[in-house]
C-alpha cells in the first residue's frame, strides 16, 4: 500500500492533534476496534488457567503442558502469514467469520476434552482460529486508519493506540471473567469463552459489509516471494521481534526476579495488572505526544531504548540483592519501562506496515509481521533460557537482554 506516502503521514500528523476516540471513527472502525477487545475477553477468560487446568485436572506432565502451550502459540503466531494472505484472497468477512467458527468449536471441545489428543486438537483449533481472524482485522483496522489519515482525519498512529488500548482492556477483563467462572469449573469458563464468539460471530455477521470498498482482492500466488524480497520490511520484522523478545521476558526472566526478591511469584499479578492499567490509561496521550514529535523510526528507537534502560535498571540493581519491598523496586521500574517502550513501538511498527507493502498484500504484511517476528522470539528464547542457566555473574543476563533492543536500532529501516 506504497500510496500511503510520507507527505500524508506528515498532514496527518499535523491536522490530527487530538486523539482519535472511539465515537469520531467510521462505523466499520469502531466495529474493528471493539472487535479486538472481544476478542480479547473471550481468549483471557480461558488461556491464562489452561496450563494449571492440564496438569491437575487432566493430568499432564510438566514438558508436556509446555509442548501444549508452545503448538497453541505455533498454530497461531505462526500461521498469521496464512490468515494474512487469505484475508487479501477472500476478504475480511469470510476469513473473520470462520475464524470466529473455529474459535467457537475449539473452546467448547477444550471443555470437554480429556485425553492428550483431544486437549491438543482443541489447542489447535483455537489457535488456527486466532491465525484467520487476527491479520484480517489488523490489516484493515491499518488501511482504514491510512485513508482516514489521508482524508485529514487524524494520524494513523492514533487509531492504531486505540486498537492496542481495546486489546489490552479485553485482556485485562478476560482473566477477571475467567477467575469467576473458574469457582464453578474449568468448561464453564471454556464454555462462556466459546458464547463471547458466538455473540462476535453474530454481531459480524450482521454488521461487516460483504465487500469492503478499496480492498481489492489479489491471488496468493508469489506473495511469498515479495514479502522475502522486501528487505525493509524484513528489518522492521527483526527490531519488532526484538521488542517482543524483550517484552515475553516478562513470563521467563522477571518471575525469576520476582521470585528472588519476593520468595514468591505472588507480586507478579500486581506487576502485570501494572502494565495493563498503564496501556489502557497512557497509551493514547503517549501516542499524541510522540505523533506530535517524532517521526516513526525515532519513536521506535525512543521505545527501543527504554526497553534497554528498563533491563539495565535491573543488571545494575541485582547485585546488591536487595530483597522484599525495596528488592521489588527495579522489577517494577523495569514493567513500568517495558511498558513504556511497548506504547511507543507498537502502534507505530503496524502504522508503517502499510508504506511497507504491495498494493492489496496488506494482509499478507501484516500477518508477516507477527509470523516472522515470532520466529525471533522462538530462536530468542531458547538463547534466554540457556543464558539465565550459566551461572554467570548475576548482573550478566540482564545487561545481554538490555543489549538486544539496542542492537535492535540498527535493524530498522532508516526512511519512513
Amino acid at each position: 500500500m506504497t500510496s500511503a506516502s510520507a507527505s500524508a503521514g506528515r498532514s496527518g500528523r499535523a491536522s490530527g492533534r487530538r486523539t482519535a476516540p472511539l465515537g469520531t471513527l467510521s462505523p466499520l472502525l469502531r466495529l474493528l476496534v471493539l472487535t479486538q477487545l472481544a476478542f480479547n475477553v473471550g481468549f483471557f477468560a480461558v488461556l491464562p488457567f489452561l496450563a494449571e487446568h492440564l496438569g491437575r485436572s487432566v493430568g499432564m506432565a510438566g514438558w508436556l503442558v509446555g509442548f501444549v502451550l508452545g503448538l497453541r502459540t505455533f498454530s497461531q503466531q505462526g500461521l498469521f502469514v496464512v490468515g494474512g494472505a487469505l484475508a487479501d484472497r477472500y476478504g475480511v468477512r469470510p476469513v473473520v467469520l470462520a475464524g470466529c467458527a473455529l474459535r467457537i468449536a475449539g473452546f467448547a471441545w477444550l471443555g470437554f476434552a480429556e485425553r492428550t489428543w483431544a486437549v491438543i486438537g482443541a489447542v489447535l483449533l483455537i489457535g488456527f482460529a486466532a491465525a484467520l481472524f487476527s491479520p484480517a482485522v489488523e490489516s484493515e483496522v491499518a488501511r482504514q486508519a491510512v485513508l482516514r489519515e489521508e482524508a485529514g482525519g487524524g494520524d494513523r498512529t492514533r487509531v492504531l493506540a486505540l486498537f492496542t488500548v481495546a486489546g489490552q482492556a479485553g485482556a485485562f477483563a478476560g482473566p477477571l471473567l475467567g477467575a469467576l467462572l473458574l469457582a464453578v469449573d474449568f468448561r464453564t469458563a471454556c464454555l462462556a469463552g466459546a458464547g463471547v464468539f458466538v455473540l462476535v460471530l453474530g454481531g459480524h455477521a450482521w454488521l461487516l459489509p460483504q465487500r469492503i470498498p478499496g480492498r481489492a482482492q489479489v491471488r496468493m500466488k508469489g506473495g511469498a516471494r515479495l514479502v522475502l524480497r522486501n528487505r525493509r520490511f524484513l528489518a522492521l520484522c527483526c527490531a519488532y521481534g526484538a521488542y517482543l523478545l524483550a517484552y515475553n521476558q516478562l513470563y521467563l526472566a522477571l518471575p525469576a526476579e520476582v521470585e528472588r526478591a519476593a520468595g514468591s511469584q505472588a507480586p507478579l499479578a500486581w506487576l502485570f495488572a501494572l502494565s495493563s492499567l498503564l496501556v489502557v490509561t497512557a497509551q493514547l496521550p503517549v501516542t499524541r505526544w510522540a505523533g506530535e514529535r517524532l517521526a516513526p523510526r525515532r519513536a521506535m528507537v525512543a521505545g527501543l531504548a527504554l526497553i534497554a534502560a528498563g533491563f539495565a535498571a535491573v543488571g545494575l540493581a541485582r547485585p546488591a540483592g536487595w530483597t522484599g519491598a525495596g528488592g521489588l523496586v527495579p522489577a517494577a521500574g523495569f514493567v513500568v519501562l517495558l511498558t513504556l517502550g511497548q506504547m511507543l513501538i507498537a502502534p507505530v511498527a503496524r502504522a508503517w506496515v502499510p508504506d511497507l507493502a504491495e498494493e492489496g498484500r496488506l494482509g499478507l504484511y501484516t500477518g508477516a509481521l507477527s509470523s516472522v517476528s515470532g520466529l525471533v522470539v522462538l530462536a530468542g528464547s531458547s538463547a534466554t533460557g540457556l543464558l539465565m542457566d550459566t551461572g554467570l555473574p548475576v548482573a550478566v543476563p540482564w545487561l545481554v537482554l538490555a543489549a538486544v533492543p539496542l542492537g535492535a536500532v540498527w535493524l530498522l529501516p532508516r526512511r519512513s
